[in-house]
C-alpha cells in the first residue's frame, strides 16, 4: 500500500521523466530545422511539411521511436535536394539510419556524425559531396553499411575503418580517393561487400583481404594498382563478384584450380592488366559464370571447354595472344550454345585460326555482341546467322573470311554496326542490306564483291559511316545513297569500277566531315553543289576522268583540310579562292591540264604539302614549287586603251591628295590583316569538328570557366604520340567586342614566347554545324587551375575536376614564387618584345597554375601594343574599348581618360600582391568610402599582421614575420607609386636580378631575392 509521500515522489519522477523527454525531443526538433535550413533547393516540395503545424515525427522522411518519441530515421533519397549537410545532424544522438542517397547535397561530409554511436545505416551515394571521408566514423561502433558512392570525395581510406568490427557493406566507387587500400580492412570479419572501383588508389592488393571469409563482392577495378595477384583471395569460397580491371598493372597468372577453390564465382573481371598465362582448364566447371572479362592481358594458349557454362552471358578475351595457329582453335566456341542468356562474345585481335563454326547461327538468341576481328578465322559466314535476331553489333573484319554475304544478314533489323571489311567477300552486293534500318556503321570495304550498288541502301535513314571501297564494284552511284543525311562520318565509294557522273544529289551531304570516290573512272565536271558540303574536311577525287574547271563553289568548305584532285582530266586556272582556306593541309593538284599562274599565299607557300607537278602549263607561284616564271605578255595598244590610259592619267593627280589622306589607314590595316593571316599559318590547325570532339559537343561537365568574351572548356585531342589535354576558348560572337578579343588575341599571342605566358596551341576560325561563323582559340591546359581558385575557392565545385575547394592552403613560399612568375612575365612584356605589350586585365581569375604550381599570365583579350619612342617609359596608346580592366584592378587613371601605359599594369599588379597575401578582393564587401584594400594592408605595418594576411597560412607567419612585413611594404610600396602615375616601370620596384634568376633558379630559393630595389624608382615612392 502506497503512502502519500511515496505517491507524491512518483508524481514528481514521472514529471521530471517527462520533463527530460520533452528537453531532448525539442533538440531533435531544433536539430531537424537546421538541417532544413542549409537546403537551397527541394524541387519536389518534400520538405514543406517540416514546419510547426505538425510534429516533427511526422515530417516527410522522418521515423521516431514509438516509446521515446526521438529520431531513428532520416531518410530523403531522391528527393532532388540541393545544398549542404548540417552539422547539426550529429545532435540527433538517437539515429539509426541517414539515407541521403540520389540528391545534390554539396560540401563536405560534417564529422559530427562520428558521434552517432547508434547509427547503423550512413548512405550518401549519388551525390557531390567532397572533401575527405572522416576518420572518427570508426565511433560509430553499430555501422554495418556504409555507402559513400559516386561522390567527389578525394584523400585517403581512414586505416580507423578497419574498427567497424560489424560493417557488412563498404561502397566508396566512383569518388577520386588516392592512396593505398589500408591493410586494416582485413580485420572487418563481417564484410561482405568491398566497392571501391573507379578511383586512384595505388599499391597493391592487401593480402589481409584473403581473411575475409564472408567476402561476397571484391571490386577495386579502375585504379592504379598493381603487383601480383594476392593467392588468398582465390581461397574466399563465398566471393561471387571479382573486378581488378583496368589498373593496367597488376600481373602474374591465373591459378589452374581458381573455379574449383571459388564455385560461387559469377562475375570475374580482370581486363587491362598484365596478367598472363593460360586460361585455367577449371574454367570449364564453373558452371555459376555468367562473365568471364580478361581482355587486353598477355593470356597465352586454348579455350577450354565452356559447355558446363549454361548460364554464361559474356565472355570477353580480346586483345590477347590466345590460339594456337590450329584448325581446332574455335571449337570453345562450338560449346557456346549451350549458354542460353547468351549475349557478349568478344574473341578479336588474338591468333585464333581455323574456320568459322556454323554452329554460331544456333547461339542464343539474346546474343547483340558478336566480336571476332583482327584473326586468322576462313571459312564462309553462316546462312543461318539470320537467327540470331537481337544481334546489334557484328564484327568479322580483317580475317581470311571467304563466299558470300549471305541474304539472311538482313534478317538483322536490329544491327547497329556491321564490320565485314578487311575478308575475302565475294559476289553481288545483296539488295536485303537495305533492310538494316538501323544501322549507323557498314563496313565492307577491302573485299572483292561484285556487281552494282544497289539502290536499296538510300533506305539507310540513320547510317553514319558507309564503306565500300576497294572492291570491283561497277556501273554509276545510286542517287539514293546521296540522299542520306545521316552521312556525316564518311563515304567511302574508292578504288572500284564506277562509272559516269558524280551526281549533282551530293549536295545533300551538308553534315559529311569525309568525301572519298577516287580511283575510279568517274567522269564529267566536278559539281557545283559539292560547294553546299560545308562540314567536309576531307574529298578525295583522284584517279578518275573529270574535266572542266574547280567550280567557284568550292569555296564554301572552309573546314576543308584534304582536298585530292590529281590525275583527272581538269582544266583551266588554278582558283585562288584556295588561299583562303585557312583549314587547309593538303592540296594535290597534279598531273591535270591547269594552265595559267600559281597562287603564291596559303597553302600554296607550303611545297610540302602542295602538288602540282604534271601541269605542263603553270608557272610561278612559290619559289619552291621550282616551276618557270611566266612570260610578260606586250600588246599593241589600241585607241581603246589609248583613251582610258588618258582618263586616267587626268583623274591621277586630282586622286593623288584623297590617296594621301587615306594612305596611313590603308597601310595600318594592311599589317592587322598581314599579321592575323601569318599568326593563323603559324598554328597547328584544328578543325571545328575535332574541337567538337575533344570537348565532348562543348558538354556542360567540360566547362570550366566563363568571361566576358566567351567561355572556356576542357578537351582532349587524340594524337598518334597518345592524349593531349587542352583548353577551349569559344569566342561569343554575339557580343559586340569578342571579334576584336580574338583579333587581340592573334595579335598578341603570334610573337610572343614565355615560360611564364600561357602557350596558344592553335586559333579555330571556321564555321559551326548550324553554318555560323565559329572563333576559339586553344591554349596549354592548366591542371591546377587559376590563381582565383586557391585565394578564393568555391567550396561548392571544390570537388569537380579543376576545382580546389579543400586545397586552398597556399604556402607563403607559394604566394611568393607565384608573384615572381607573374612580375617575369611582366617585365618580358613591358621590356623584351618587339613592341611593348601592355596587358590591360591582370587579375587573379588570368593567373592560371601548371602541375608545378609555376604561374602563366593569360587572357589577352585586351591586350595593347605601344610603339616604341624616344623615351619609351611616357609611351602610351589610346583605347577604343573605354577603361581596359576589371573594377578594382584597373588604375584609377583609366577612369580619368588616361591613354593606356605600362604603368596600369604595374598598378594592377600591386593589387595583386595585395590580393595574394591577404586573400581579400580590392571590391570585398568589408571595403567602403573609409576603408580600402590599401589602408588594410598597412594595419600589417602596425602590429596586426595576424589580422590582415589570408587567415589559410596566418598561423604559420610566427617564425616569417619579418619577411611578411617587407613583403607587404613592397606591395604598398608598388600600388602608390603606380596610382600616382608618374614614371613607375616593374623594374624599378622589383630588383631586375631578381627577374633573370627567376627563370634560372629553383623556384624553392627565390624569395629571398623578392625586395626592394635601390635605384631611383623606389626612392621617389
Amino acid at each position: 500500500m502506497f503512502t502519500p509521500s511515496l505517491q507524491i515522489n512518483s508524481i514528481f519522477s514521472l514529471f521530471g521523466l517527462t520533463a527530460c523527454l520533452m528537453r531532448e525531443n525539442e533538440s531533435d526538433r531544433l536539430a531537424l530545422l537546421k538541417f532544413k535550413s542549409l537546403i537551397r533547393e527541394d524541387p519536389l516540395g518534400l520538405l514543406d511539411s517540416w514546419n510547426d503545424t505538425v510534429h516533427f515525427c511526422e515530417w516527410h522522411g522522418i521515423t521516431c521511436n514509438p516509446s521515446h518519441g526521438r529520431v531513428t530515421v532520416l531518410n530523403l533519397q531522391s528527393f532532388k535536394l540541393s545544398g549542404s549537410i548540417s552539422p547539426h545532424i550529429g545532435n540527433l544522438s538517437f539515429l539509426m539510419e541517414i539515407n541521403l542517397t540520389a540528391n545534390k547535397f554539396t560540401g563536405e561530409i560534417p564529422a559530427g556524425i562520428g558521434h552517432l554511436s547508434r547509427l547503423e545505416t550512413l548512405a550518401l551515394s549519388s551525390n557531390s559531396l567532397q572533401g575527405v571521408i572522416p576518420s572518427n566514423l570508426c565511433n560509430c561502433s553499430a555501422l554495418t553499411v556504409l555507402r559513400l558512392a559516386n561522390n567527389n570525395l578525394a584523400g585517403e581510406i581512414p586505416s580507423e575503418l578497419g574498427t567497424l568490427a560489424k560493417l557488412e557493406v563498404l561502397s566508396i566507387h566512383k569518388n577520386y580517393l588516392t592512396g593505398e587500400i589500408p591493410s586494416s580492412i582485413g580485420n572487418l570479419s563481417s564484410l561482405e561487400t568491398i566497392s571501391a572501383a573507379i578511383n586512384h588508389l595505388c599499391g597493391s592488393i592487401p593480402r589481409s583481404l584473403g581473411q575475409l571469409k564472408r567476402l561476397h563482392i571484391l571490386a577495386v577495378g579502375a585504379n592504379n594498382l598493381s603487383g601480383t595477384l594476392p593467392p588468398s583471395i582465390f581461397n574466399v569460397s563465398t566471393l561471387t563478384v571479382i573486378d581488378f580491371t583496368e589498373n593496367h598493372s597488376i600481373h602474374g597468372s591465373l591459378p589452374i584450380d581458381l573455379f574449383e577453390t571459388l564455385p560461387n564465382l559469377r562475375d570475374i573481371g580482370l581486363g587491362a592488366n598484365l596478367i598472363s598465362g593460360p586460361i585455367p582448364v577449371s574454367i570449364s566447371n564453373a558452371s555459376n559464370l555468367a562473365r568471364f572479362w580478361a581482355s587486353d592481358n598477355e593470356l597465352y594458349g586454348t579455350v577450354p571447354s565452356l559447355a558446363k557454362l549454361s548460364k554464361l552471358r559474356g565472355l570477353l578475351i580480346r586483345n590477347n595472344n590466345l590460339g594456337t595457329g590450329e584448325v581446332d582453335d574455335l571449337d570453345f566456341l562450338s560449346s557456346l550454345v549451350n549458354a542460353s542468356g547468351l549475349f557478349r562474345v568478344e574473341i578479336g585481335g588474338n591468333n585464333f585460326r581455323g574456320r568459322l563454326p556454323v554452329s554460331i547461327s544456333n547461339f542464343s538468341t539474346s546474343l547483340g555482341h558478336l566480336d571476332l576481328e583482327y584473326n586468322g578465322i576462313s571459312g564462309n559466314i553462316p546462312s543461318g546467322i539470320g537467327n540470331l535476331i537481337n544481334l546489334q553489333y557484328l564484327n568479322l573484319r580483317s580475317n581470311n573470311i571467304s563466299g558470300i554475304i549471305p541474304s539472311s544478314i538482313g534478317k538483322l533489323q536490329k544491327l547497329v554496326k556491321l564490320y565485314l571489311s578487311g575478308n575475302q567477300l565475294t559476289g553481288d552486293l545483296i539488295p536485303s542490306i537495305g533492310n538494316l534500318t538501323r544501322i549507323t556503321d557498314l563496313m565492307l570495304s577491302s573485299n572483292s564483291l561484285q556487281g552494282g550498288i544497289p539502290s536499296s541502301l538510300g533506305l539507310l535513314q540513320a547510317v553514319n559511316i558507309l564503306s565500300l571501297s576497294s572492291n570491283s564494284l561497277i556501273g554509276s552511284i545510286p542517287t539514293e545513297i546521296f540522299r542520306l543525311s545521316s552521312l556525316s562520318i564518311f563515304l567511302g565509294l574508292s578504288r572500284n569500277n564506277l562509272v559516269g557522273f558524280l551526281p549533282a544529289e551530293v549536295g545533300n551531304l551538308k553534315n559529311l566531315g569525309a568525301l572519298d570516290v577516287s580511283e575510279n573512272m568517274l567522269s564529267g565536271d566536278i559539281p557545283g553543289t559539292l560547294g553546299a558540303c560545308i562540314s567536309l574536311e576531307q574529298l578525295h577525287m583522284e584517279g578518275n576522268n573529270f574535266q572542266g574547271s574547280i567550280p567557284s563553289t568550292l569555296s564554301s568548305l572552309k573546314s576543308l583540310q584534304r582536298l585530292d584532285l590529281s590525275r583527272n582530266n581538269l582544266s583551266g586556272e588554278i582558283p585562288r579562292f584556295l588561299e583562303g582556306l585557312d583549314m587547309l593541309q593538303m592540296l594535290n593538284l597534279s598531273y591535270n591540264n591547269f594552265e595559267g599562274v600559281v597562287p603564291s599565299d596559303g597553302v600554296f607557300n607550303n611545297a610540302s604539302v602542295t602538288f602540282v607537278t604534271g601541269n605542263d602549263k603553270l608557272c610561278g607561284g612559290s619559289a619552291q614549287l621550282h616551276l618557270p616564271g611566266c612570260p610578260c605578255q606586250k600588246r599593241k595598244p589600241n585607241l581603246a586603251l589609248k583613251l582610258v590610259i588618258s582618263i586616267i592619267s587626268a583623274l591621277f593627280g586630282v586622286s593623288l591628295l584623297a590617296l594621301f589622306l587615306f594612305l596611313c589607314l590603308f597601310k595600318r590595316k594592311r599589317r592587322e590583316l598581314s599579321s592575323i593571316s601569318s599568326a593563323n599559318q603559324s598554328l597547328l590547325a584544328l578543325s571545328y569538328r575535332s574541337l567538337v570532339k575533344a570537348t565532348d559537343g562543348f558538354f556542360e561537365t567540360n566547362l570550366i570557366g566563363v568571361g566576358a568574351f566567351g567561355s572556356v572548356y576542357r578537351g582532349v585531342i587524340t594524337e598518334e604520340e597518345g592524349k593531349t589535354i587542352i583548353a577551349v576558348k569559344v569566342l561569343n560572337l554575339l557580343k559586340r567586342e569578342a571579334e576584336k578579343s580574338f583579333l587581340a588575341e592573334c595579335e598578341a599571342l603570334r610573337n610572343i614566347r614565355h615560360r611564364n605566358l600561357v602557350k596558344v596551341l592553335t586559333a579555330c576560325p571556321s564555321i559551326d554545324s548550324k553554318g555560323n561563323d565559329f572563333k576559339a582559340l586553344v591554349y596549354e591546359f592548366m591542371p591546377n587551375g587559376s590563381l582565383e581558385d586557391w585565394i578564393h575557392p568555391n567550396l561548392e565545385e571544390g570537388g569537380r575536376e579543376g576545382g580546389h575547394g579543400t586545397l586552398r592552403d597556399l604556402s607563403l613560399l607559394q604566394r611568393m614564387n607565384i608573384a615572381i612568375d607573374v612580375a617575369c612575365a611582366l617585365e618580358y612584356l613591358h621590356h623584351h618584345c618587339e613592341n611593348p605589350v601592355v596587358h590591360c586585365d591582370l587579375k587573379p581569375s588570368n593567373i592560371l597554375l601548371d602541375v608545378e604550381m609555376v604561374a602563366h599570365v593569360g587572357d589577352f583579350g585586351l591586350a595593347r601594343f605601344i610603339p616604341q619612342a624616344n623615351n619609351p617609359r611616357y609611351t602610351s596608346q589610346l583605347s577604343s574599348m573605354g577603361i581596359r580592366g576589371s573594377t578594382g584592378y584597373v588604375a584609377p587613371e583609366y577612369g580619368m581618360g588616361s591613354e593606356t601605359s605600362t604603368v596600369g599594369d604595374v598598378y594592377s599588379f600591386g593589387i595583386l600582391l595585395l590580393e595574394l597575401f591577404t586573400g581579400k578582393r580590392p571590391i570585398d564587401e568589408m571595403f567602403n568610402e573609409c576603408l580600402n584594400l590599401h589602408n588594410f594592408a598597412k594595419k600589417a605595418l602596425s602590429g596586426h599582421l595576424e589580422e590582415t594576411v589570408d587567415p589559410c597560412y596566418s598561423r604559420k607567419l610566427f617564425t616569417e614575420k619579418r619577411l611578411t612585413d617587407e613583403v607587404f611594404s613592397e606591395g604598398l610600396t608598388i600600388c602608390n607609386f603606380a596610382e600616382r602615375a608618374l614614371s613607375a616601370q616593374l623594374e624599378e620596384i622589383i630588383d631586375p636580378g631578381i627577374l633573370q634568376e627567376g627563370q634560372q633558379t629553383n623556384q624553392a630559393l627565390r624569395y629571398n631575392s623578392f625586395r626592394p630595389a635601390t635605384g631611383t624608382g623606389s626612392r621617389n615612392a
